[in-house]
């Protein structure tokens, strides 16, 4: 019985064990120094049978006498320090904590699993932490992996940057010297079309000067007359008026028609606007500035023969569509009028002033060209680009005349085998067999036309800035068309050509 006594009070109400390391609070209580520790873990730093607050920064202190009765009775363990670390034992029980539950979460001693985990999944705590590291180590390889690609991404940015950065620097070094060259040539320009001017107007009004000094001294002689005169008219002796009347000379003679000073204002710009026109020439032409790696637009730029007749490679949904159908053409030189001049691989032609050459067999009388392809079947789209108004673009059935017929220098659309645009400086004519629709005006320079054989419709469009219908013809086309043009003289017009785009297929025999 006193045994039994004797245990209980050597018993920690913590762990309901005998005491292992027994410490004492300032409020007397007694408890294993590991159990009291783990309770302060969890709970508020209090003695856990009265409540009392235990000091902050205060450590239990070691129980000397119930040490040595423990030690006497030989029921004390191995002496262990203050705060043990690898003993991992339950709070609650005082029991090695060998399991893990993975409803709650949490590490649980052999008590535990009988008293409250006995249905819930548990698994050795070994074995818990090695899957629960190799998770965490995959995570780890993982967060690595996405370190590097972050890094490397980083890296190629920072190089795309470094190389935008440098191409802009280029680009604007480009566009500083251009411009430079440009007002330095201007001002060249400038200077030597104001010495001209003034060497054109000291040329022309020499003349007028000389003129103009014989018309004061004919006033001046006209002037001394008058007033001798005046002063015979005022004499009052009969003798003395006719002495000094017969003593009067004959009046001057009259000075006669003057000669228009000849001054011209084009012939003095003439040179200059040539040369405006070249300038203007080398702003527009295109330099190559090292190029960005970069991922570009699925848009494909209309190849032109220069940098004047490029075509914007921002398109419009509806000339989108109608480059579907797209055909590069050429001039069939045969076919040119003589005072017609082919460049750029016979995709351009000037209306020049004198003859370019004899007359071919074939060419046309009329100032006008046809392209060396024709179309039988299908669907084809063309674009041009002109210099300004005045010119005329259509289709033709091979009959077309060549020769002039009257004052006719224009037949496209004016006979049955023919259906034309007519674009002039104050509107635009559809016209087709004689007859003509009056359109409004539309800006000439960049112009489309599409021809459907097979749902027999040949429509023309307007480009800049935006793809815009002017007028569609249709008609039961029965024959081969080919594609013609009219200039007025000093025009240009210049078949646009895309990259990869398609000739259009030979006509075949029937």
């Amino acid at each position: 019985m006193a045994a039994k006594l004797l245990e209980d009070k050597l018993t920690c109400s913590i762990c309901l064990n005998l005491y292992q390391v027994p410490v004492t609070l300032p409020c007397g209580h007694n408890f294993c120094a590991a159990c009291i520790w783990k309770s302060w873990r969890c709970c508020e730093k209090a003695c856990p049978e009265c409540r009392e607050p235990f000091p902050d920064g205060a450590k239990p202190r070691r129980n000397v006498a119930l040490s040595g009765v423990l030690e006497v009775l030989n029921l004390a363990p191995p002496e262990l320090g203050p705060e043990p670390r690898a003993a991992a034992l339950c709070p609650r029980h005082g029991r090695p904590l060998e399991l893990f539950c993975r409803t709650h979460g949490r590490c649980v001693c052999s008590v535990c699993t009988v008293h409250e985990c006995s249905l819930h999944e548990r698994a050795l705590l070994d074995v818990e932490r090695q899957e629960r590291e190799a998770q965490l180590r995959a995570k780890l390889e993982l967060i690595q992996q996405q370190t590097t690609q972050a890094k490397t991404q980083l890296q190629e940015l920072q190089q795309q940057r470094s190389q935008i950065q440098d191409s802009a620097c280029n680009l604007s070094s480009v566009v500083s010297g251009k411009f430079s060259r440009l007002l330095q040539a201007l001002e060249l320009r400038r200077i030597s079309a104001l010495r001209d001017i003034e060497a054109g107007k000291t040329q022309v009004l020499a003349p007028a000067l000389e003129v103009e000094q014989r018309l004061q001294g004919h006033l001046e002689d006209l002037a001394q007359y008058g007033q001798r005169v005046q002063e015979l008219l005022e004499k009052v002796d009969d003798q003395t008026f006719f002495q000094e009347l017969q003593q009067l000379s004959e009046p001057p003679e009259p000075f006669g028609p003057l000669t228009p000073v000849q001054w011209d204002e084009d012939q003095q710009l003439g040179t200059l606007k040539e040369l405006l026109s070249l300038l203007c020439g080398l702003l527009l032409k295109e330099e190559t500035p090292p190029k960005v790696p970069a991922k570009t637009a699925d848009l494909d730029p209309v190849e032109a023969p220069d940098p004047l007749v490029q075509v914007p490679s921002m398109m419009c949904p509806v000339r989108r569509k109608l480059w579907q159908n797209y055909r590069n053409l050429t001039f069939d030189p045969d076919s040119a009028n003589h005072h017609f001049s082919l460049s750029c691989q016979d995709r351009r032609v000037k209306h020049c002033c004198q003859p370019q050459g004899p007359a071919r067999p074939d060419s046309f009388a009329l100032w006008q060209v046809q392209c060396a392809q024709s179309f039988q079947g299908g669907h084809h789209y063309w674009e041009v680009r002109t210099s300004d108004h005045s010119v005329t673009l259509g289709v033709a059935y091979p009959e077309l005349a060549r020769q002039k017929r009257g004052t006719i220098t224009d037949n496209i659309g004016q006979e049955s085998c023919s259906w034309g645009l007519c674009i002039q400086e104050n509107g635009v004519l559809a016209r087709h067999n004689g007859d003509a629709q009056h359109l409004p005006p539309v800006s000439a320079r960049l112009l489309g036309m599409d021809l459907d054989l097979d749902h027999g419709s040949l429509s023309f469009y307007s480009l800049e800035p935006q793809a815009r219908l002017l007028h569609t013809f249709h008609a039961l086309f029965s024959r081969p068309l080919c594609p013609v043009f009219w200039l007025l003289e000093g025009r240009t017009l210049t078949l646009c050509h895309r990259p990869r785009a398609q000739l259009p297929p030979a006509p075949q025999a029937t």
